[in-house]
Parts: structure tokens; C-alpha cells; sequence
């Protein structure tokens, strides 16, 4: 039994489901205090699968006593009448906007499945997968020759570096290298040698000492190198190592890889759409 404060939200989707899922992230950020369930209905794309997905969310229905939410990016019209028989409020992000689009353009839409995040373009794809493979090669200092790097992540063990070169990598094919500073980094006042010749890619990713401390305890509890004292010094002393050599810093404390993200772009000036 789903408690009274859970909303379901099923986000439906004949693909993956992310785009559906993004964009319903961004629509419930917008509602503090409300308590959801989110769960995903990936590849919707025939009548047996829509009505299994009306069972599914008029169970959520019945067993929360709470109207579900859907958010709806199925490009078939006939499917998306479907969910629209089930007990939920449905939102369908493509009538929001393709309507207009028609009138706009003159002319109908032509629904393709899948073509959001489908593999529709081989160069893009082989982009994605090379700038991947870079930033797990380059990973914590793992390959230290940044000559093709985009952007060099830089900041102290656990501060959001791999995640965040990862997702780049991902969705906007950007060569994203990460190197952590350690404690011999911290000791001299210069920038390390190996980062010095790419000081223009360089970006700093930071974190609230307390909460680095509960991420590192978690992974290495009672250790020197996850002590409130540590956490505090190494971020106290990266963060005056930004400032010095005038390396652009975040703080990552609040802060989602998305966002963390777009705002290494702009930063940068990197201009990349997303996959």
C-alpha cells in the first residue's frame, strides 16, 4: 500500500523513456513538498502494451487513492487514446507542442519511434562512444596526455568528476578528462606541472566539506582520508588554488550533473547540442 503522500508518476515512452523522464523531472522540480513515486514505462509501442501500462497505473491508482500523473511521449496517436482510458491525469508532451508545429510548418508531423535517443546517426553515435571512451581512459588521471581533451575536471577526490565527465561525454560528445588533487597537489602553491601547458580547459568542481565527508565515510568509514578535518583542508585548499590561478569553480553540493553540466559548457564556450 503506497502512502497517501506518494503520487505515482508513470512516464511512458515507445523508446527509452528518457525524454519523457527528463522533462517530467523538470516539470516536478517545480513542486516542493509533494512526495512522488516515479516509475518508467519504456517501449510502449503496440495496443497490448498500452493497455498493460493502463493496468498498471489504474493499480497505482487504486491502491494510493491518488490520481497518477503520466507523462506521455508516445508518437503514436492512437496508443497515447489508450492511456488517455486510464484513471490518471495524462499529459502528452508531443499534442503540447506538434499542433502548433504543424500550423507553424504547414504541414502534418510524420511519427517516428524512438528517433529522440535512437541510434538515427552513425557519426553522432560514433562521437558519443569516442568521447566516452575518453573520459574513462582519462579518468582520475589515468592517461595524463590532455592535448585532445575539451575540458579538464579538476577538484578533490569524491567532489563530482567522473560523473560529470561521463555525462558530457554522453550527451554532448565532449572530450572530458578528470584529474583529482591530492594532498602533494595541495602542499605547493602552482597549479600541478602536468595541467599547467592546459590551463584554458581547466574547470574546478567543488563541495561542501560536510557533505564530502559523508560521501567518503560511506566509502571509507573511520579513515583519515574521509575525517570532517581532512575534507575541510583539502576543499579550503583547492578552492584558494581556483581562486589564484583564476581556474572557473562550482560547487556541486546541490547542484544535479545536468546543471553541473550546462554550466561547464557555457563557462567554456563550448557549444554542443544534446544527443
Amino acid at each position: 500500500m503506497t502512502q497517501a503522500a506518494d503520487r505515482a508518476v508513470f512516464f511512458v515512452s515507445d523508446g527509452t523513456g528518457i525524454t519523457a523522464e527528463t522533462i517530467g523531472h523538470s516539470l516536478l522540480t517545480q513542486f516542493q513538498g509533494i512526495s512522488f513515486r516515479q516509475l518508467r514505462l519504456p517501449f510502449v509501442d503496440d495496443p497490448d502494451k498500452a493497455r498493460l501500462a493502463v493496468e498498471r497505473i489504474n493499480e497505482a491508482a487504486t491502491d494510493s487513492g491518488i490520481r497518477p500523473i503520466v507523462i506521455n511521449t508516445l508518437a503514436n496517436q492512437e496508443l497515447s487514446k489508450i492511456l488517455y482510458g486510464s484513471q490518471a491525469l495524462v499529459l502528452d508532451v508531443f499534442d503540447t507542442f506538434l499542433g502548433r508545429l504543424e500550423e507553424e510548418f504547414g504541414k502534418p508531423r510524420s511519427p517516428a519511434v524512438g528517433q529522440t535517443h535512437g541510434l538515427v546517426d552513425y557519426h553522432t553515435y560514433e562521437s558519443r562512444m569516442d568521447a566516452t571512451n575518453y573520459a574513462l581512459k582519462h579518468d582520475d588521471g589515468g592517461d595524463i596526455n590532455y592535448t585532445n581533451a575539451d575540458v579538464i575536471l579538476v577538484g578533490v577526490s569524491r567532489s563530482g568528476k567522473t560523473p560529470t565527465c561521463l555525462y558530457l561525454a554522453l550527451h554532448y560528445g565532449v572530450k572530458a578528462a578528470n584529474y583529482p588533487i591530492t594532498d602533494d597537489d595541495l602542499e605547493e602553491t602552482q597549479l600541478p606541472a602536468r595541467l599547467r601547458p592546459f590551463k584554458n580547459k581547466l574547470f574546478g568542481l567543488t563541495i561542501d566539506p560536510e557533505r564530502l565527508h559523508q560521501i567518503r565515510e560511506a566509502r571509507r568509514p573511520q579513515s583519515r582520508y574521509a575525517s570532517m578535518k581532512q575534507c575541510r583542508t583539502e576543499v579550503e585548499e583547492a578552492e584558494g588554488l581556483f581562486r589564484l590561478h583564476g581556474v572557473p569553480c562550482l560547487n556541486t553540493t546541490h547542484t544535479s550533473v545536468e546543471e553541473i553540466a550546462s554550466k561547464i559548457l557555457v563557462a567554456l564556450n563550448l557549444e554542443r547540442n544534446m544527443f
